[in-house]
């Protein structure tokens, strides 16, 4: 596979904007732990190689455990999740798959149960831009593989 095109070359205020987002969710109410969960849950549906290579090595870097994150696609079928992570992993995907889903009342319900008003907010803003990232990654063909975590003392984006 070969990169089609550098996106971070062009289109500069674009992608200030979203690296905004980033930072804004990495400060929000949602743990970053469940973040990166979402994020790789995200990336797995949608099919996207750098993310999915990404966000293991970020959620790895957050003190992910092995175990959960091989279990990750099969959430459901597990005992490794709680009922928080749950609920935000039924809502991560009903969002990622929007076209057929709809959002539907049972995802939302579910998520109201154990999320405040303000962190179903952020979590639609968190499954919103990796959405988003997935497809630059996936369009441009962005290479899996060359990413590594920051420094945990280093400010994450």
């Amino acid at each position: 596979m070969q990169e089609r095109i550098n996106y971070q070359k062009f289109a500069h205020e674009p992608l200030h904007n979203l690296l905004a987002i980033e930072r804004y969710l990495a400060q929000s109410s949602i743990e970053p732990k469940l973040l990166q969960l979402l994020k790789l849950r995200a990336s797995q549906v949608n099919g996207c190689a750098y993310c999915i290579d990404m966000h293991s090595k970020d959620a790895r870097a957050a003190g992910e455990s092995e175990q959960r994150l091989y279990a990750l696609d099969a959430w459901r079928e597990t005992p490794f999740y709680t009922d928080r992570e749950r609920a935000a992993l039924a809502w991560t995907e009903a969002l990622t798959l929007i076209s057929v889903t709809h959002a539907p009342d049972e995802s939302y319900e579910l998520v109201r149960a154990h999320f405040s008003e303000q962190e179903i907010v952020d979590l639609i803003y968190a499954i919103s831009i990796i959405n988003a990232w997935n497809r630059i990654a996936i369009s441009t063909r962005a290479l899996p593989g060359t990413y590594q975590p920051p420094n945990k003392s280093a400010a994450q984006p």
